[in-house]
């Protein structure tokens, strides 16, 4: 079972509320609904993960959009796995998962991204934040970057 973590659920969440707002004020669009059931169980019967394969057409579909405007791979092309290495010092992802990338559902994939973040010890959260940017098309630090790093010494 590949799981969709409860942090993702709730960023497409909010993804999508920004993305087709509340005209009212109180209701919410059909995307923002559907992955709000499927959360609301989740906190209910207090489980982390939902199974990606049961889920709800309406909110898997809710969740897969807002899964493709995240950055697929967390590669910085700086692979140390090519040189040996069991856990790639660029990315942190594992020689396994590194090689077997293509064929992972986008839950593992999310999966591996929290796991890699979580760890924050792979150069894309440290070294080579800048690298990281530009491989996720982004301007700026995701906020998970920020999350993963060490507070400032006092």
């Amino acid at each position: 079972m590949a799981g969709i973590h409860i942090t993702d659920i709730e960023a497409a969440i909010n993804w999508w509320r920004i993305r087709s707002p509340s005209p009212d004020g109180i209701s919410a669009c059909a995307e923002v609904r559907a992955l709000a059931e499927v959360y609301a169980l989740m906190v209910y019967y207090r489980e982390s993960l939902a199974d990606e394969s049961s889920m709800p057409d309406r909110a898997r579909s809710a969740w897969l959009a807002w899964y493709a405007q995240t950055p697929d791979a967390p590669c910085i092309a700086i692979c140390s796995t090519a040189q040996g290495d069991p856990v790639c010092k660029g990315c942190g992802r594992t020689e396994d998962e590194v090689q077997h990338w293509t064929v992972l559902s986008p839950g593992e994939k999310r999966l591996v991204w929290r796991r890699i973040t979580q760890e924050g010890s792979a150069w894309r959260f440290n070294r080579y934040v800048e690298r990281a940017q530009v491989a996720d098309g982004q301007d700026h630090p995701p906020a998970e970057v920020f999350a993963a790093m060490p507070p400032p010494a006092a």
